[in-house]
């Protein structure tokens, strides 16, 4: 039976990587035929793609019920992006970090967790609430109005994105596009596979989490984290590869800041989401890891191997606390 579920999971990360991928091809190529800019595109549909099984995966869990999966695979999606795809990003090849980049992202990202961290033990703090407890006690949550305000800061931040690229537009290319008809279809289909995707994730994960006694915020955080991250650490391991390596870190980045303000601020005004004491530690150590990242692009403007190497074993250290905890 467990085996099933096993095969349930893998099938279910495969359909949402297919998913976002024909997703993102067919956004694309529609924007395209409208005639709207790449930059614009990479800023908002392709960021929405490569974060859609977050968002299918966090949408799906809310809506069950399931508000450590939701949270901890946001959390857990972050620290894999920072840690393991940009450290083996710079293990193949020294990041350079754009100082759009450093002066704008970074610091949205890193102000957005620290709001986050406030907001849900706020009210423990207050009342005194917050003390070592077990890592299941719930110390906190995420309301309705916190997802509204992380919602509303994300429309202002993409809306700042969108103003700032028309600012300073880049010279359109003439490449060949699918037709409107192919574009719509591979939208419709890319959108079920998500749906289904992240079902099938959701479903798969809790039933091994209770099989092996593992809680949903531990599988949330490392293997359902790992698996909806796939398609950042493809397409950025592919990006530095090839030696495009500022889309690299710009994946990341713009993917994290997607994940805390639209997918925890669409999955929070679904339903509220608790936090217990693992969640909460977690999102500290998003922080400090954060601000480490930030340090490292900040030095000579780029993130090199030896600190490539350091990241890739702060993950590792990361999820052996998360397992041993």
């Amino acid at each position: 039976m467990i085996f099933g579920y096993f095969v349930l999971l893998i099938i279910g990360f495969a359909a949402l990587i297919k998913g976002a991928d024909l997703f993102v091809d067919g956004s694309s190529s529609l924007a395209r035929i409208f005639h709207i800019s790449g930059v614009i595109i990479g800023l908002t549909i392709v960021a929405l793609g490569t974060s859609a099984p977050e968002l299918a995966v966090s949408t799906v869990a809310a809506l069950s019920g399931s508000n450590e999966i939701a949270l901890s695979n946001v959390v857990g999606s972050n620290l894999f992006n920072l840690l393991s795809v940009l450290g083996v990003c710079a293990l193949i090849h020294p990041l350079p970090v754009a100082d759009d980049i450093n002066k704008r992202d970074f610091p949205v990202s890193i102000i957005a967790t620290v709001f986050l961290l406030i907001v849900t033990c706020s009210k423990s703090i207050v009342s005194g609430t917050a003390v070592i407890a077990g890592m299941e006690d719930i110390v906190g949550s995420v309301s309705r109005v916190t997802g509204i305000v992380l919602l509303v800061a994300f429309v202002c931040y993409i809306a700042y994105l969108i103003f700032d690229a028309k600012k300073h537009p880049e010279e359109e290319q003439d490449t060949e596009h699918a037709t409107f008809k192919k574009c719509i279809l591979l939208i419709l289909v890319g959108i079920v596979m998500i749906a289904a995707g992240g079902q099938a994730v959701v479903t798969s994960a809790k039933a091994i989490a209770r099989t092996f006694g593992m809680s949903e915020t531990l599988i949330g955080l490392t293997i359902v984290a790992v698996g909806t991250s796939l398609p950042e650490l493809v397409t950025s391991i592919v990006a530095a590869g090839k030696g495009e390596t500022g889309m690299a870190v710009g994946n990341v980045v713009g993917s994290n800041i997607f994940n805390l303000l639209f997918i925890l601020g669409v999955s929070s005004t679904i339903h509220p989401i608790t936090v217990n004491m693992a969640s909460l530690i977690d999102m500290a150590i998003l922080i400090v890891v954060s601000v480490l990242t930030f340090v490292f692009a900040l030095t000579k403007k780029r993130i090199n191997r030896p600190e490539g190497a350091v990241m890739l074993l702060i993950y590792i250290a990361d999820v052996v606390h998360a397992v041993l905890r």
